[in-house]
């Protein structure tokens, strides 16, 4: 299925003339404070990005220290108490940025399991009191699964009136795997209801926002160069005993008789979003935590809302684990153009692209794994 021409012509041609993106305030969400399609991103002087889960922890990976960055791994820990660092299928992260004197911290992903998620937390001994913000890529299980049960045990502990920063509507809409016969297996969507009774504020917004004067958003990522989204989930849209997503919602969009019927098709990610920061004189860092939009596309589209043309950092899922070959190597060629410093291969990356890069970009190349921690400085 292709998204309807309108709707795709919409999302180019905004960034292509230099319009707005949609900002809308949804259901149950509050108006998010969209940035112009040009803006002069904030500075941070320091970055911390840490791994609370994604699919594997290897005890062996070194740290490392270079011009800018220094790496950190956990090893073992708590094994005296037999406890030690869970993985699973999916990606969660803490964030904690520097202006000057001031910090905000923030949430992003929350991995499959509220189990993984917790046991981590306490084993990396996170402080959930001063988080500032909840974040979420996109609506996929591996990412969401475990917020809802982390928000229902821990809530209490956090401040009151958080806000969950996401891209458009697609965040809540039920999604599929297809099976072998063709039938589907559905996921448990994100539940608005549910957030709003936690106190949880969701910010929609496919238009680029700035978040609390020291990170942004991507917005919805224009389909600029030869990446395309890969095979993966199906989405079906419509409300069905108070979830899912509305359809009514949207603005300027135009859906199928299909799609409107709530009809399961293809995930085109037009809800997915980068989130990203600007590091002193260094550059852009961005982490795509899945990158089901091309992450070719998601650079190029940062690097032009910005005005910012240095990518220092490229960090997070680049969703090439079942790219062919040469679409691969194509990728890889696109991807070199930029000059990045450091690209930070996470969960749906692929031991594919892992190999090429070793090959590639040797020098730029950073492993990576549940319980590991890095630091950009400005």
């Amino acid at each position: 299925m292709s998204i309807p021409s309108d709707r795709r012509g919409f999302l180019m041609r905004s960034t292509a003339l230099g319009g707005s993106l949609l900002t809308s305030a949804w259901p149950l969400g509050c108006l998010a404070d969209a940035a112009p399609i040009r803006f002069d991103p904030p500075v941070i002087d320091e970055l911390t990005v840490r791994e609370i889960t994604d699919n594997s922890h290897d005890i062996f990976l070194r740290g490392l220290e270079s011009p800018g960055l220094a790496v950190q791994r956990m090893g073992f820990p708590a094994a005296s108490q037999g406890k030690t660092l869970e993985s699973e299928w999916g990606l969660a992260l803490h964030i904690e940025s520097r202006k000057g004197a001031q910090k905000r911290r923030y949430l992003l992903d929350f991995g499959f399991t509220p189990d993984v998620y917790a046991n981590n937390l306490e084993l990396m001994k996170i402080d959930l009191s001063v988080v500032d913000g909840l974040i979420i890529s996109h609506g996929h299980y591996d990412h969401v699964g475990g917020l809802m049960g982390f928000l229902e045990a821990q809530r209490s502990k956090m401040r009151k009136g958080l806000r969950l920063y996401s891209g458009g509507e697609d965040n809540f809409c039920r999604r599929f795997n297809r099976n072998a016969d063709g039938s589907f297996s559905n996921f448990i969507p994100l539940d608005r209801n549910r957030l709003r009774a936690l106190d949880i504020d969701p910010v929609l917004s496919q238009t680029p926002i700035v978040i609390d004067g020291h990170a942004f958003t991507s917005g919805a990522v224009p389909r600029t160069s030869l990446e395309h989204v890969l095979p993966n989930t199906w989405v079906s849209f419509g409300i069905q005993d108070g979830v899912g997503c509305d359809p009514g919602s949207y603005s300027n969009q135009h859906f199928t008789a299909d799609e409107l019927a709530g009809k399961p098709e293809p995930d085109q990610h037009w809800h997915e979003h980068a989130t990203c920061f600007n590091l002193g004189d260094r550059g852009l860092i961005v982490i795509s935590s899945c990158g089901h939009a091309g992450i070719v596309n998601t650079l190029r589209h940062v690097r032009d809302i910005t005005g910012v043309n240095k990518i220092y950092a490229l960090v997070g899922g680049f969703h090439l684990a079942p790219a062919p070959d040469d679409y691969l190597r194509q990728v890889m060629a696109e991807l070199k153009k930029f000059d990045l410093e450091h690209v930070f291969p996470m969960h749906c990356s692929g031991q594919n692209f892992i190999d090429l890069a070793k090959q590639e970009m040797p020098e730029k190349l950073v492993l990576c794994g549940t319980g590991s921690t890095y630091t950009f400085k400005a």
